[in-house]
């Protein structure tokens, strides 16, 4: 089965902004401070990069320009880029478009903003996707509360692996946050497989600058 990342970065950062601005900060993307000697959504790119996947497709929108100049000439032979438009749009819509321009069977889905999520946490979720009873009907994702097989999507996020067009008929049309849509994928009887994180920074996103510090620590 072929698998492709998707990682969406196309938001409007407006927590980090607004966190900047009160500390008196540098208004910087939070997707382009530094994080271990590269940038956050560098670190989430290469950790994606490494995992057993075919290709990798960033979603941008909202700084597209600022993140582009940043990390195209590192990424422009290994990456394809998709520009959502209009930019201002839901999480729904930009993991949508990163899933038109994917041929592939499955997709990884993830936000650029989890840096810390490793590649053998990636390929973890990959393979309980791959083993399942009904892949297609399987969403193997990072958990939230419990372990293994579960019994409700509440809480729960990206990153995930799910068959990318069972996954494209419940998102288009739609423009929201990727919860509730779990949440009906849920609901029509689909096996929602939770993988354990390898730490506990993996279960975090940064939102805030405090997020940024506690994964820089």
């Amino acid at each position: 089965m072929s698998i492709s990342t998707i990682i969406t970065a196309a938001g409007k950062n407006s927590r980090m902004r607004n966190d900047q601005i009160s500390r008196n900060i540098e208004l910087t993307n939070k997707l382009i401070l530094p994080f271990k000697n590269k940038t956050v959504i560098e670190t989430t790119i290469d950790n994606a990069l490494s995992a057993d996947i075919d290709e990798c497709i960033v979603v941008l929108g909202h700084y597209a320009n600022e993140i582009l100049e940043s990390i195209f000439d590192n990424y422009k032979d290994s990456v394809k880029f998709v520009i959502n438009n209009p930019v201002d749009v839901g999480l729904s819509v930009s993991l949508y478009n990163g899933l038109s321009n994917i041929s592939s069977d499955f997709a990884l889905c993830i936000t650029a903003d989890q840096p810390t999520v490793s590649t053998e946490t990636f390929n973890r979720m990959i393979e309980a996707s791959q083993n399942s009873k009904n892949p297609n009907r399987t969403i193997s994702i990072l958990r939230r509360r419990k372990i293994g097989l579960l019994d409700s999507a509440e809480g729960l996020g990206m990153p995930f692996v799910a068959h990318r067009l069972n996954l494209m008929n419940y998102l288009e049309n739609e423009d929201d946050n990727i919860n509730p849509i779990l949440r009906k994928i849920f609901n029509d009887g689909y096996t929602f497989y939770g993988i354990k994180e390898k730490n506990k920074k993996e279960l975090l996103n940064i939102n805030y600058y405090d997020d940024y510090l506690a994964l820089l620590d």
